[in-house]
């Protein structure tokens, strides 16, 4: 049996209760959302692009999905690998209450392959593959209120492989006041993805590359659906960040930076915070250098020529560009060593210096 892979440094909650040596797929089975019946008990899923036609018994590319019968089933349903308590930076959301924490929560699986995941062992893995505990989405609810983290966080893996689980959790969550983010790939269809909309606060989404050749090589997907959901979220009044991983090599050139900075800025907007992270040679990825800095501050550089406002380099401690800057005055306005605030100059959602607007949700 595999160990439950250690996702944070920081407040770390243990789980309380881990399933027991005879993980199984057959526990808590919850009837898919966005499903169609086909002929013969063959099922064709709705959930993200890749469209899973199955047959009968037959798992989608997410390994969390499986046909029985002529109905679609969740495996992953509130079997959850990974409880923690984290510092809300380290999502990262950087507009979006600072300084405070987010019940962070995630299942096994993903519906990409990414060769650089630094999440691969529970990630990668089957439901019936990982250590789990069961947690109906109240009880859920109940433990992060009594926290005291004002948000839930569906993150780790990717939250659309237990959409269910997360849609019925957020719901309750917005019931009892709590807020709710994912950081997700974003690599799901407009129905489902309009549904949750309408109870989710944030989202963090990887937009990995800026072109379909390097979806297709690092991640086995394609750009347009990530393109599509990020303008989803933003139409819908979500906070909306986003993440890319720079690859020195692979998705580091002057072109494709310059061209998705652009993108970014026409189409959801240039006060959208966007984080260039640094990678290390992970998983399928080993023989990789970690990123030099002078590559990310060379892809910092283009996006705020672009006109970005908020550019940050993540993964590199101590860089400058991990502060929030004033875009007016250009002031220290958020100090952060790691994923702790120093200090805040924002004060009622503006600069405390000039009083320009910063775009973001600060209470």
């Amino acid at each position: 049996m595999k160990k439950i892979f250690v996702l944070s440094l920081f407040f770390s909650l243990a789980l309380a209760c881990v399933h027991p040596p005879d993980l199984s797929a057959e526990e808590k089975l919850k009837e898919a959302l966005f499903y169609k019946k086909l002929e013969g008990n063959t099922v064709q899923c709705q959930l993200c692009p890749r469209r899973c036609t199955l047959l009968d018994k037959a798992r989608g590319f997410c390994r969390d999905r499986e046909n029985r019968g002529g109905t679609l089933y969740s495996l992953c349903y509130g079997k959850l690998v990974a409880v923690h308590i984290d510092p809300i930076e380290k999502k990262p959301l950087f507009h979006f209450l600072p300084s405070t924490t987010a019940y962070s929560i995630a299942t096994a699986g993903c519906n990409l392959r990414c060769k650089f995941c630094q999440n691969w062992e529970i990630s990668q893995a089957k439901p019936e593959e990982v250590a789990y505990e069961y947690m109906e989405p109240g009880e859920l609810v109940a433990k992060a209120k009594a926290s005291g983290a004002p948000t839930i966080a569906f993150t780790y893996t990717e939250p659309t492989v237990f959409y269910e689980y997360m849609l019925e959790t957020a719901r309750l969550a917005k019931a009892q006041g709590l807020r709710t983010m994912m950081h997700s790939a974003g690599y799901i269809n407009e129905e489902p993805l309009k549904e949750l909309v309408k109870y989710l606060d944030a989202a963090n989404i990887d937009l990995k590359g800026f072109s379909d050749e390097y979806y297709s090589k690092m991640s086995e997907a394609t750009l347009e659906p990530v393109l599509a959901t990020l303008k989803v979220l933003k139409g819908s009044g979500v906070h909306v960040e986003i993440t890319n991983l720079v690859l020195a090599g692979y998705n580091d050139d002057e072109a494709s930076l310059k061209k998705m900075c652009l993108w970014i800025k026409d189409n959801v907007g240039a006060d959208t915070p966007l984080h260039f992270s640094r990678a290390f040679p992970l998983y399928q990825l080993t023989s990789i250098n970690p990123t030099p800095p002078e590559t990310l501050q060379k892809a910092r550089r283009i996006a705020m020529e672009c006109g970005l406002k908020y550019v940050y380099i993540g993964n590199l401690p101590g860089d400058p560009a991990e502060n929030t800057y004033c875009p007016k005055c250009k002031k220290l306005l958020i100090e952060r060593r790691g994923y702790f605030v120093v200090q805040n100059n924002i004060e009622d959602g503006k600069c405390k210096y000039c009083g320009e607007k910063i775009e973001g949700v600060w209470k």
